[in-house]
């Protein structure tokens, strides 16, 4: 009986096995029945470090050299104005009130400006900044008593610049991360050739042409240019969707953000003293107005060049280490070249070499952008 049963047994073990059902090759091998896999999608939140960025660096470039680098050559109007009786009965004091004015306005408008680019877009603002900046330069070309030019070419422009520099200063650091430092560098520049050119270009139509029509021509050439940057500037803000809070006070309870405040701001005046008041100091030591002119395009020249390189330099040593040895290098010239230079030769040294570490504030002020991100 033993022996019977061991064919039937045989036969159990030579039939095939069936497995169960994989669920995992199922839901795999449907895909070979119409179902397409989808790779891994980029972060697109992520910046690119390029491509259409780039475009956005040259346009922001151009913004800068024609607001803040326009707004640089304020030191060869106040020479003028101090060496003329355009304005009969203004005091030297009214006359660089109204440099100061300008700044003052730009960055007073900054919440207000943040504000706007949240409900009407970045473009939207950047040409109202337009619009305003060359109403600012055609009023001013009419002005015959100094309070029309205390609205004119200091609270317009100031309003002007200062909605294209809100518009415009968030935009590189959506399109770089990596080389955010030396983007940035490269854009801020751009104040400073900007400063370059139309020290040289304001005086000499000032010579030829009068002040009324040094105004008008340059209220033309700004529009022009700010308003085609304007249009191909863009922004990543349906990518990246930022948080933009005109003002933030949490900021404040930030021991960092109140030190880099602090720096700003005495780092901001100290730039505003000499950017404005050197060609005028040119003027004080028996030199020309086109002399003084020629001391504010090479401190112009000056920003131009260096900005780019501390910016390069800012990536690898880091922003706050630059900013610091920048600032200290800046006041340690000062101190040691201004106070003694006497002579046209000296005075250009002295803005060559100032001119590459001062204002560095624009090239290290995206240090607070991880600040504001942090506290919302």
């Amino acid at each position: 009986m033993a022996n019977s049963s061991r064919p039937e047994e045989d036969k159990e073990h030579d039939m095939p096995q069936i497995s169960p059902i994989d669920d995992s090759k199922m839901s795999g091998g449907s895909q070979a029945f119409g179902q397409t896999h989808h790779p891994e999608q980029p972060d697109i939140s992520h910046p690119p470090d390029g491509g259409y960025g780039w475009v956005c660096v040259v346009c922001v470039f151009l913004i800068n050299a024609h607001t803040w680098g326009l707004n640089g050559s304020y030191g060869v109007f106040l020479a003028h104005y101090l060496d003329s009786s355009a304005y009969p009965g203004a005091t030297d004091l009214e006359f660089a009130f109204v440099g100061g004015l300008s700044v003052s306005q730009a960055l007073l408008l900054s919440p207000i400006a943040t504000a706007a680019i949240r409900v009407c877009g970045t473009r939207t603002v950047l040409l109202i900044g337009v619009f305003l900046e060359a109403l600012s330069l055609i009023g001013a070309s009419h002005s015959t008593q100094i309070w029309q030019l205390f609205l004119t070419q200091g609270v317009c422009f100031g309003w002007g610049m200062g909605f294209q520099f809100v518009a415009s200063v968030g935009i590189i650091p959506q399109w770089f991360s990596k080389r955010r430092g030396l983007a940035n560098g490269i854009v801020t520049s751009g104040s400073g050739f900007g400063g370059l050119i139309y020290s040289l270009a304001a005086n000499a139509m000032i010579q030829n042409m009068g002040l009324a029509w040094t105004f008008r021509m340059l209220a033309i050439l700004q529009f022009t240019v700010n308003f085609v940057c304007a249009i191909l500037t863009k922004d990543r803000n349906t990518q990246i969707k930022p948080t933009q809070h005109a003002f933030d006070y949490r900021l404040f309870k930030r021991y960092e953000y109140l030190l880099f405040l602090g720096w700003g701001i005495f780092s901001t005046l100290g730039y505003i003293v000499v950017l404005f008041s050197l060609p005028n100091y040119a003027r004080s030591i028996g030199l020309s107005a086109k002399q003084g002119s020629v001391v504010g395009a090479v401190l112009n020249l000056g920003q131009g060049l260096g900005r780019p390189a501390v910016g390069y330099l800012s990536d690898a040593a880091g922003r706050i280490n630059m900013a610091g040895f920048t600032t200290f290098f800046c006041g340690l010239v000062c101190f040691v070249i201004w106070i003694f230079a006497k002579s046209y030769g000296v005075l250009i040294f002295f803005a060559m070499l100032v001119g590459t570490v001062c204002g560095v504030y624009w090239n290290v002020c995206i240090i607070a952008i991880p600040f504001a991100r942090s506290s919302s």
